[in-house]
């Protein structure tokens, strides 16, 4: 009997023991998954005003040892010529294409002064923060108006969003930045910009963050294509390099895995380069560069436009959009699998002509139609489902006329990816 009792007493303390491991291992992997999640960080940034082919053409050592480990492309600004989308290759609506992923007749941007964004196209930081309530974000920026005017800090329309580390204002301080006719100042901004952001990424680590640097685009105003903007351009690489070291630094010190991406808001004019006021394609034409390995077909093969970086981001930090934003995005992921890209939509009669490229032909494409606009309003829109396909179809043809409009939104959702159209008829 003893035997029998110390046995089942061996016997349940094994079970114990076995219960409590388990439970310890389960943890220890929840753990790492946050873990993972946390230390994943990313830093994005525009420097003002520089044309893919001086990009290209000049030595830029911090820029090409990025691209070396990563990846490079060129890009584009300015929606689809001649389009709804058509977007003027200027400042702040290209800033606004980066950080809503839509083009300008959704996010209402179409020039620098910045009268009515729409801030119904949720911006990346506050679908952050309203995903990551306890992450921080940062902005280091020679132009106060991004975060006051563009991002929306602290308007309740804008969500709210409060920065956690914010680095800008120096354009009205004269007394230590006084104006002079050269805007060196404006370097000298850049400058310190420059040093903040170095010191807050060792430091503190943000975890989604923007760079701003404005001096590039006042020397082409001033010199056009020059060995002015050529120095101005090597000095903006110096500053570059200057925040990877200390991406670098965090990197090796709290073993996290950052991605940088590093971009142009437009490029100038062909003429004299001075300009950047129409739809040419040296002023159109842009580049991304990243240090990130996971670029994917449609950024080697395709050229991408600025609206892509959106959903990039938020692919790789594990963001979810919410299907009413995601049906409004203009952009398309850069890093992982996508199902389609390049709809065309074009209407004839009660019969619309809808057409895609196919990058992964796994799949369906579902397609959407809606005959409001409300959600620049801050409604919902109704969207029905008027046909499912396999994606490989390419093109297809739908009976409208029980949707009778003048106005038409069509999504075309595949398995990896959304994109959309609008369709006015004439």
């Amino acid at each position: 009997m003893n035997t029998i009792f110390g046995l089942a007493i061996l016997i349940s303390v094994f079970i114990g023991s076995l219960i409590a491991l388990i439970v310890i291992v389960a943890r220890v992997g929840v753990r790492s998954d946050k873990q993972e999640s946390t230390h994943r960080k990313v830093l994005f940034i525009i420097v003002d005003g520089i044309p893919a082919d001086v990009i290209e053409s000049i030595s830029i050592p911090n820029m090409k040892k990025i691209q070396e480990i990563g990846s490079y492309t060129r890009a584009y600004v300015g929606g689809d010529n001649g389009t709804y989308t058509e977007t003027p290759p200027v400042s702040a609506p290209g800033y606004m294409n980066l950080l809503t992923g839509t083009w300008a007749n959704k996010h209402n941007v179409y020039d620098n002064d910045l009268q009515s964004p729409n801030y119904h196209y949720k911006n990346i930081f506050r679908l952050f923060k309203e995903h990551y309530s306890d992450k921080t974000i940062a902005i280091f920026s020679t132009w106060t108006d991004n975060r006051i005017k563009l991002i929306g800090e602290g308007l309740a329309i804008a969500g709210n969003i409060i920065f956690d580390y914010k680095f800008d204002g120096y354009e009205h301080d004269q007394i230590t930045y006084p104006h002079d006719p050269d805007d060196h100042f404006i370097f000298d901004i850049d400058q310190h910009v420059t040093n903040e952001t170095s010191a807050c990424i060792k430091i503190y680590g943000p975890d989604l963050s923007w760079v701003y640097l404005q001096y590039t685009d006042d020397v082409g105003h001033q010199f056009g294509d020059s060995e002015q903007f050529t120095q101005a351009v090597n000095n903006v690489d110096h500053q570059l390099g200057q925040i990877w070291e200390a991406i670098d630094y965090r990197m090796k010190r709290h073993q996290e895995d950052w991605l940088i991406i590093i971009t142009t808001d437009h490029g100038r004019d062909p003429i004299r380069g001075e300009e950047h006021d129409n739809q040419t394609d040296r002023e159109r034409t842009t580049w991304i560069t990243t240090n990130s390995r996971e670029m994917n077909t449609y950024f080697r093969d395709f050229q991408p436009a600025i609206v892509d970086i959106y959903p990039t981001i938020a692919k790789l930090i594990n963001l979810k959009i919410p299907i009413e934003s995601e049906r409004e995005l203009d952009g398309v992921p850069l890093i992982g699998k996508v199902s389609l890209i390049k709809p065309d939509v074009r209407l004839y009669g009660v019969i619309l002509q809808i057409g895609w490229t196919v990058l992964d032909p796994t799949g369906n494409v579902k397609v959407w139609l809606s005959t409001t606009n409300s959600f620049k309003n801050g409604m919902t829109d109704n969207y029905y489902l008027v046909k499912t396909v396999p994606i490989d179809t390419n093109m297809i043809t739908v009976d409208i006329k029980e949707y009778p409009s003048d106005f038409y939104k069509i999504v075309l959702e595949g398995q990896y990816n959304t994109v959309n159209r609008w369709v006015f008829r004439s």
